[in-house]
């Protein structure tokens, strides 16, 4: 309590000296400070010397927030803000001021992406409700990142706005100006406005974060710590009209063929009204998207990619809702397999589904209810069958014509609080499986944003061959707040739960019980900046019929020193082992597994240093003789200058004997012991030529071999008998070898550029423990893809093309 009225004191003291007002509203502070009207031209420049800003009010007086939470900023890295408005937007002119510029951290980078770099930026919150702000952020370079932030998903990257920024390097610091336009920001059709607006910096070589109106880091998320501007008054959001067409051309060469197209489309954004926005993107293209990391699966269940596509990525805060929506389902492989006799071969199988259009609608009202709908259309997809004695080709449909719609609803009340409803649905042509979820969240926070209640209630809905009908459930109680945290939960699956039409999930047929305690040093104290020691126990089981499957319990810690060096380690055991039911893949088996002691260790270096590394080493030790997992890993960040940037990940993982499934012949399931070893190579490089300039490398080579050393037929209570006549060859090597080269530049803002070459292929062989040099021969002999590509995106807004006129 004394520290709390300590800094409450504080702050009011440095309110009254800088003549900022300041109020109390659910025991937070808020400073209030006035935009001022200019009507004279403000050149975005970074030289703050227009006679505008003279007339404007200043925010000053920053507080940090980390590492030392409270503590004001200091005489000679003070840093001062002014607010400027006009018809078209907000200017904002900072000036930080630096005793050392010359150590002020400026590394270049692509845009969205910061590292080593003193950085500026201001939270705008056009409701002035403490749910969602709009997040610019410029680095001390001229490198501009942008982002939703809202308090339960944190910072949404992949939002970029149309915006304006520069920067000055001085001898007393450095400055920045911003013009941010009306219609990159939301906020209601008031004539007198009251925004929640927050500004930050960070100071890098101390790696010091402060911010105009204090950020408690002990609790709640920062959008509830904004203060609020005043004065802005009688302006009007512009149509909200924008266009981004592209021109792609491809020339893809495989196998000794080559071939060329090209490509032509466009996205269309659309202000409907103050909150909410319609996007549309039309005869897509995602040629140039990243590639996959793919891998030599022996799990039950898929991979989960995550989403590459801009579209999919940017503004999706409302459809990541209660992870019912998983979009690379629109677009991805074909739901069904061809029926292909013993005298047909299938010579044509479509790897992906062609989207033919998607367009989705979200925002937030003033009084917190948030709606996203999202529908999306992809083609009928067919695959070509051979008639192997006639010679004669078939078509048969692998994917109809495809809907694919979400809907969803979020209430946000109190600050931190929210209720919502979420629905997908998926609707295919003709007698094609079609499939519907439903689900119901609740996050309640209290008042002083300590404890909150969450929960869900879900039902899935799949129709084919008559309807199926599944459900999951969860409920949860925890503490957020202060140095001791602790969280209860509990967690039910059925047998039927089923929302991979459009989301992802894998296990089912459970139930979980979880309880976890936390203790945390958030300010300095003694060597340590920061402190994080946790402990988990958890109980799962089947439920139908029941089973009991596993206890875990689990201690994780994480330690920061003070000289930004980060290390660490754990352990995790289960006392009872495992009686895993997925393994099995038969619905009513489990397989018992040994129980096991995991230990890791792990070394993060300063990241301000040039050379940077962290090392860590996961050791898994089964109650089974000569049974374990060794999972080391290497990760060197090399900066060779401001400009130069390279990157080295190395991940082995060496699994002795572990158990898998080997096959099935009807209801008998055999299990093989196996020797796995992977190693994943990745380097990526980056040389920025400006702020709007760049050419980057990424490269990665997956090899995964697996050796089967003998076979098991599993009984009915999980038990292995050895099993000397099933004998198949599952010895398998697999390879992924992948390079992007690009080239990128942001020639015009929202406007780009980008000019790709890739490098693909990947195998798999029917054998393993092969010489180096022999998987990199059998690898090269493979057909290659080599593909060269060239975008161009060309952003225009109406109001900008009217004037054209």
């Amino acid at each position: 309590m004394k520290t709390k009225l300590g800094i409450l004191t504080l702050i009011l003291f440095f309110g009254q000296i800088s003549a900022q007002k300041v109020i109390a509203s659910d025991s937070i502070v808020r400073r209030m400070m006035n935009a001022v009207r200019t009507d004279k031209s403000i050149k975005i420049d970074g030289i703050i010397d227009e006679e505008a800003w003279a007339t404007a009010s200043i925010a000053n007086q920053f507080i940090e927030f980390q590492p030392a939470n409270g503590k004001p900023e200091s005489e000679n890295q003070k840093s001062i803000v002014r607010v400027l408005y006009d018809d078209t937007g907000i200017y904002i002119g900072a000036t930080l001021y630096d005793n050392e510029p010359d150590k002020i951290a400026k590394q270049l980078t692509e845009r969205d992406v910061i590292n080593n770099d003193d950085f500026f930026g201001v939270f705008v919150n056009g409701y002035n409700d403490k749910q969602q702000s709009y997040e610019f952020i410029v680095t001390a370079a001229g490198v501009q990142f942008d982002a939703k932030a809202t308090n339960d998903n944190g910072e949404d990257e992949t939002w970029n706005g149309i915006w304006y920024s520069a920067v000055k390097i001085t001898d007393e610091g450095w400055n920045v100006e911003m013009k941010i336009p009306y219609f990159e920001l939301r906020f209601p059709k008031d004539n007198i406005q009251k925004w929640g607006v927050n500004f930050f910096r960070n100071i890098q070589r101390q790696r010091k974060k402060i911010a105009w109106n204090h950020i408690d880091n002990t609790k709640g998320s920062s959008t509830l710590y904004d203060g609020i501007l005043n004065g802005i008054e009688n302006v009007r959001t512009p149509t909200r009209l924008s266009f981004t067409p592209y021109f792609s051309t491809y020339v893809n060469n495989f196998d000794g063929k080559t071939e060329m197209n090209v490509n032509g489309g466009m996205d269309l954004k659309y202000g409907i009204n103050d909150a909410f926005t319609f996007d549309m993107t039309l005869v897509p293209d995602f040629g140039q998207a990243n590639f996959d990391n793919s891998i030599l699966n022996l799990t039950p269940f898929e991979q989960q990619f995550s989403e590459q596509r801009s579209f999919f990525m940017e503004g999706t805060e409302l459809f990541s809702k209660g992870d019912m929506f998983y979009s690379r389902r629109v677009g991805g492989s074909p739901s069904v397999y061809p029926n292909v006799s013993e005298n047909e071969t299938m010579t044509d199988y479509p790897g992906k589904v062609k989207l033919f259009n998607a367009f989705k609608i979200s925002g937030r009202t003033k009084k917190g209810l948030g709606i996203g709908i999202f529908n999306g259309v992809t083609e009928k997809m067919e695959a070509t069958i051979q008639d192997n004695m006639t010679g004669q080709t078939r078509k048969e449909t692998v994917e109809p014509w495809t809907n694919y719609n979400v809907l969803v609803f979020d209430q946000r009340f109190g600050g931190n609080s929210s209720i919502t409803l979420v629905n997908t649905s998926t609707m295919r042509m003709g007698n094609f499986r079609d499939a519907n979820a439903t689900g119901l969240l609740w996050n309640i926070a209290n008042k002083k944003n300590t404890y909150n209640y969450y929960g869900n209630l879900k039902g899935s809905w799949v129709k084919e061959n008559g309807t199926t009908f599944g459900a999951r459930g969860s409920i949860g109680l925890g503490k957020f707040s202060g140095n001791h945290r602790f969280e209860v939960n509990a967690n039910a699956v059925d047998k039927n739960w089923d929302i991979n039409d459009l989301g992802f999930s894998t296990l089912t047929n459970y139930g979980n019980h979880n309880a976890w305690y936390g203790y945390r040093i958030l300010q300095p104290k003694g060597k340590l900046n920061n402190m994080y020691l946790n402990f988990n126990l958890n109980y799962y089981h089947r439920l139908e019929p029941f089973l009991n499957q596993k206890l875990i319990f689990n201690n994780n810690n994480s330690f920061t020193n003070k000289k930004f060096q980060s290390f660490g380690g754990g352990v995790e055991f289960t006392p009872y082992g495992e009686k895993d039911i997925y393994e099995p893949r038969i619905f009513g088996k489990h397989l018992n597994v040994p129980g096991y002691f995991d230990s890791w260790l792990f070394f993060e270096s300063d990241s301000r240093k040039k050379l940077q590394y962290n090392v860590s080493i996961d050791y898994y030790a089964y109650d089974q003789k000569g049974r374990n997992q060794v999972i080391p890993s290497l990760y060197l960040r090399y900066r060779a200058s401001d400009k130069l940037n390279l990157i080295w990940k190395f991940n082995p993982v060496f699994s002795n004997n572990e158990v898998g499934f080997a096959g099935r012949d009807g209801n008998q399931i055999y299990m093989g012991r196996r020797q796995r070893n992977t190693y994943e190579n990745s380097v990526t490089g980056q040389y920025t030529f400006n702020n709007k300039m760049a050419l980057s490398l990424a490269f990665r080579h997956y090899f995964s071999d697996v050796t089967y050393k003998q076979f098991y037929s599993l009984e009915n209570d999980g038990s292995l008998n050895e099993n000397t006549i099933y004998n198949p060859n599952l010895a398998g090597t697999y390879n992924s070898w992948n390079v992007d080269l690009r080239y990128s530049w942001w020639f015009a803002p929202g406007s780009q550029l980008t000019l790709l070459y890739r490098n693909a292929t990947s195998n798999y062989l029917e054998v393993s423990r092969m010489r180096f040099k022999n998987n990199f021969n059998e690898l090269f002999d493979t057909p290659m893809i080599n593909n060269i590509s060239l975008r161009i995106t060309y952003f225009l807004d109406y109001n900008r093309i009217k004037n054209w006129f």
